[in-house]
């Protein structure tokens, strides 16, 4: 059989197991219903202050989206929140605190460390060919805290790298340039991070067996 028929095979095969199959939403592994009301205290960002409040935003838009009405209080920035209970860190006591003073059971934080601008250089074995970019990486890690004790209850963390822009020369003479707004770039890895870090409290769907 020539290898060119390969695809339609696959396609066909596709097909079929779709047809004995249906696709079923399953619920969110967490609910949080069952954890409200929920606080949430701006994400602390390292290397990038201004993203926090507009990360911890986003996040509570993607976590909420799935869950249906959810009681969230948000909190505002670390420092605030702690010096309003004369904590100077987030430690189990101060959480405990937190959770009395604002009547919260739960409660969300995270922390943001965004690098510098990092340049690459690549070069061709015969130096015909140089490029050069510039790329920005940023690692988050989130986790949801039971007030009452202290304890962790969930967390997750995700990495994520963009290029800001580039330069590609080839030879003596051509070359290409390819420049972003950094700040599409830093919209971008916030936008991949939030996803990842979300998936726990997003429905998904999945194929099932047709009974």
């Amino acid at each position: 059989m020539k290898p060119s028929g390969w695809p339609v095979i696959v396609a066909l095969l596709t097909l079929a197991i779709q047809g004995c199959t249906q696709r079923v939403q399953v619920p969110p592994r967490i609910d949080l219903k069952q954890h409200e009301i929920i606080g949430v205290i701006d994400f602390e960002c390292s290397g990038r202050d201004q993203l926090g409040p507009s990360l911890t935003r986003r996040f509570v838009d993607a976590v909420r989206r799935d869950q249906g009405v959810v009681r969230i209080a948000m909190l505002g920035k670390q420092a605030d929140v702690l010096a309003a209970i004369g904590h100077a860190h987030l430690d189990p006591d101060a959480i405990k605190e937190i959770g009395r003073k604002h009547q919260v059971n739960t409660l969300f934080t995270g922390d943001l460390v965004v690098s510098d601008v990092k340049p690459n250089i690549e070069a061709g074995q015969t130096f015909t060919y140089i490029g050069v970019s510039a790329d920005v990486d940023a690692t988050l890690a989130v986790q949801m805290v039971e007030t009452e004790t202290g304890a962790s209850l969930w967390s997750a963390s995700a990495h994520d790298v963009q290029r800001i822009g580039g330069l590609d020369v080839v030879g003596d003479k051509s070359f290409t340039i390819d420049v972003d707004d950094p700040e599409n770039a830093y919209a971008r890895l916030a936008t991949n991070l939030v996803h990842a870090v979300t998936h726990d409290f997003r429905s998904r769907w999945i194929r099932v067996r047709k009974k």
